[in-house]
């Protein structure tokens, strides 16, 4: 055995989750070496040219708050950006962007090839090295073996992948790269849990070929906005996406031939996304649906390849053109690369630790869509955790776990490790029950002094985060403090602004919960409140606006966080808890939940389940104390 080399943390796979997991153990100091099978393909998107999107925007500046790349190398790389539901609350306003998808793989290879720390390597795994119920290294499809101290599965759709195209079938990953199939193989034997998931993509089609004066353009935003909580950009080449529709010829077209489509004929055996299915799948779950919208976008600026929103499918080619020249603007189409479904295994998520790592496999992690989600932004998220645990681990210091009153990284990862998933999954805002205080636009105030403490935000983000936190807190105080009276001036300052007069005195801050007034109205007629930028005016608004509502929310965290303190016992036999249901016994031995909190929200584990468990823990605390 050649043993080439020896790394604090080996990261398998670098697409979204591994670069983001790569990146970060690098970072806080660990050698580390991050694999890909293509050298070509880092941070690929082999799927939608997008980053963000409800829900998914908010990964993005969480992951960016605590020191990871996603953002950052958005705001380079993208060329149109969007501000979603700003007609509703800012809870769910949700930045997203169309990616120039060769300029997003270039940049984080560059990132990637130019860190401290982090080793780049072309190569494919075969086999992780297990002794003792510990990782200890990889081999190589060569025979050489690298050795470790923790390690991060992040394989994407890669293991054991299968391209399904119509009645065509062969073993591979996304855009026709290979598979990793011993791998698989290599954790069944380790005892790791696989399931088997599909998802796929629609065709690219040539934007020369195509008639836009029957579609609806969809230009970006004018208000230059940005992922990063660091980035400063003021302009940006923006390219618009195009609007179209499906009709009753495209869908008479698709239901003819459902008898050729894999999803119908047993071909594809991988349980699909419900929230992004194919085509085909959405007219069989909605045929009294007259037309589902299709959204045209760029992929780059140098190509000529343009991605079909929602129009995912594995039929046939034939049928792929047939149906697609049905719709407007598409009648002359020139498919570029064909839609196709993937099969893939990927790992039961019940198997991990809120930190990401396996339950009994110490420092092995595992990360993004090898955990059964969907989405880059999921992945990256897991993968930033699972990489910062890596290194918290082989420092031996206390791992990150963040709680769902932290982030939607934490509903995300509670999800998954505490409920599981039998489909991909999608991180949505409905998931997080305390929306209002985990918006998108405070993610740096509430995760990037985590961050720092770790060690992941640099000296230059923590500064910049400081002040704009200090500037934000001596501002709310000179608003709660600084009193104003019905005096003649101040009825015609505020006559001035469109307001009604006060007939008591109260404060400035009193004045800014009027629905129609803003901090810069304000501050154009009371010259004690200081001149801020539009971030830190920003915050205070909604913190102001939104008061009662926010204050009311964490009460509920404040409630819920005694749950989660209650902490159960490590190694607890839950055959010995007396009048405790079998499900109950069974899902709660399954996911060794870590506390009373995350005992609850195991599906099959009732309320009354949990006051049984609660007597039995207070119980055997008490025998211990008496000893």
């Amino acid at each position: 055995m050649f043993v080439a080399e020896n790394y604090d943390v080996i990261v398998i796979g670098a697409g979204h989750a591994g670069v983001e997991a790569g990146l970060a153990a690098a970072r806080m100091g660990c050698k580390t070496m991050l694999a890909t099978l293509n050298m070509d393909n880092i941070a690929m998107m082999p799927c939608n040219p997008s980053v963000g999107g409800p829900a998914k925007g908010h990964l993005v500046r969480e992951l960016d708050a605590l020191g990871g790349e996603m953002g950052v190398n958005s705001d380079k790389t993208c060329i149109q950006f969007r501000m979603l539901n700003t007609g509703k609350g800012p809870a769910v306003h949700a930045l997203r962007a169309q990616a120039d998808k060769r300029l997003y793989q270039n940049t984080m290879k560059e990132t990637c090839e130019n860190q401290k720390n982090l080793d780049v390597k072309q190569l494919l795994i075969d086999k992780i090295i297990v002794e003792n119920g510990k990782i200890v290294g990889v081999e190589i499809e060569t025979g050489e073996v690298y050795h470790c101290k923790a390690a991060v599965l992040a394989s994407g759709t890669y293991l054991s992948g299968k391209i399904i195209i119509g009645e065509n079938t062969y073993t591979g990953g996304p855009n026709g790269q290979r598979a990793a199939i011993k791998l698989s193989e290599s954790l069944q034997e380790a005892g790791v849990k696989l399931m088997r998931f599909k998802t796929g993509t629609p065709a690219r089609v040539d934007a020369r070929t195509l008639d836009y004066s029957k579609m609806q353009i969809q230009p970006g935003d004018e208000k230059v906005y940005n992922f990063s909580f660091m980035s400063d950009i003021k302009t940006r080449e923006q390219v618009p996406c195009w609007l179209t529709y499906t009709n009753e010829k495209t869908h008479r077209i698709i239901l003819d031939n459902l008898h050729r489509a894999p999803m119908y004929t047993g071909l594809i055996e991988g349980m699909g996304p419900r929230y992004c299915p194919a085509i085909e799948t959405k007219l069989v779950r909605f045929p009294d649906k007259e037309s589902h919208q299709l959204f045209v976008e760029p992929e780059g600026l140098n190509t000529q390849e343009m991605y079909v929103q929602g129009m995912s499918t594995s039929l046939p080619i034939d049928v792929q053109y047939a149906f697609l020249r049905t719709i407007p603007g598409l009648e002359n189409v020139k498919i570029m690369r064909p839609g196709y479904a993937i099969e893939y295994d990927c790992v039961d998520p019940l198997q991990l630790k809120s930190t990401l790592e396996m339950k009994h496999i110490h420092g092995f992690f595992s990360a993004g869509q090898s955990n059964g989600t969907s989405g880059y932004e999921e992945a990256a998220a897991q993968g930033l955790i699972a990489g910062i645990n890596a290194a918290l681990l082989v420092q031996e210091k206390e791992p990150l776990i963040l709680s769902r009153s932290d982030a939607y990284i934490g509903v995300l990862i509670d999800d998954l490790v505490t409920k599981g998933t039998n489909e991909p999954y999608r991180i949505m805002t409905s998931r997080a029950e305390y929306r209002l205080i985990l918006r998108q636009d405070n993610a740096d105030l509430r995760l990037t002094e985590k961050g720092w403490q770790i060690g992941l935000v640099s000296q230059e983000r923590y500064e910049r985060f400081s002040k704009k936190r200090d500037c934000i807190e001596k501002t709310m105080e000179i608003l709660k403090n600084t009193l104003v009276t019905p005096t003649p001036q101040t009825q015609a300052k505020l006559a001035a602004i469109g307001s009604t007069d006060i007939r008591t005195g109260t404060t400035l801050c009193d004045l800014l919960r009027r629905t129609e007034m803003t901090y810069e109205l304000l501050r154009s007629q009371f010259e004690v409140l200081p001149e801020v930028s539009e971030e830190v005016w920003n915050q205070i608004e909604i913190q102001v606006k939104y008061e009662g509502y926010i204050k009311k929310q964490f009460e509920q965290v404040e409630r819920a966080q005694k749950l989660e303190e209650k902490l159960i016992p490590e190694g607890i036999d839950y055959e010995e808890v007396p009048s405790l249901p079998g499900e109950a016994r069974q899902k709660l031995a399954e996911v060794k939940p870590r506390s009373i909190g995350q005992a609850s929200r195991i599906s099959g584990v009732s309320p009354a389940d949990i006051s049984i468990l609660i007597v039995y823990i207070e119980q055997m605390r008490r025998k211990e104390d008496s000893k």
